[in-house]
């Protein structure tokens, strides 16, 4: 059995940083990669700025708000997300685009590393088949 501490996420879009952000929000350390340092940061300020509104609101308190940002670091490159124990990935919806992702991440994961895609469409049988592991692959979409 795998115990989740780490999850990588790749994509900091509109759902690559939701993820991010609810589950840094639920204690879990989080790497967050994007084909750019500026789209990194940019997914790392929409996370800031949403957790500000939540806190805002009363949903979150301002040390939730601060202990969920402390939990989320940027990974400059896909290989870092290699390190964690659930890689969610988040990309645009294109099949091709997600293979690639998930062909060019497999070299450096370890035996245990569990894989995610956030997909509304495309087969979870299809994507696990461009794994190294499709045992360990499963399919999220978050709302």
């Amino acid at each position: 059995m795998v115990q989740i501490k780490s999850v990588g996420v790749i994509g900091a879009g509109q759902m690559g940083t939701g993820i991010a952000h609810v589950v840094a929000l639920g204690g879990y350390d989080v790497l967050l990669h994007d084909v750019s340092a500026e789209r990194l940061e940019a997914g790392i300020g929409l996370i800031h700025r949403n957790l500000t509104r939540q806190v805002a609101r009363g949903i979150v308190t301002q040390d939730q708000m601060d202990a969920a940002l402390s939990h989320i670091r940027p990974a400059n490159e896909l290989q870092d997300i290699g390190a964690t124990d659930l890689a969610i990935e988040a990309a645009t919806e294109n099949e091709e685009t997600k293979k690639t992702i998930f062909k060019a991440l497999g070299p450096h994961l370890s035996e245990t590393t569990l894989l995610a895609s956030n997909t509304s469409s495309i087969s979870i049988t299809r994507l696990a088949a461009a794994t190294d592991r499709p045992d360990r692959f499963i399919g999220l979409h978050f709302m």
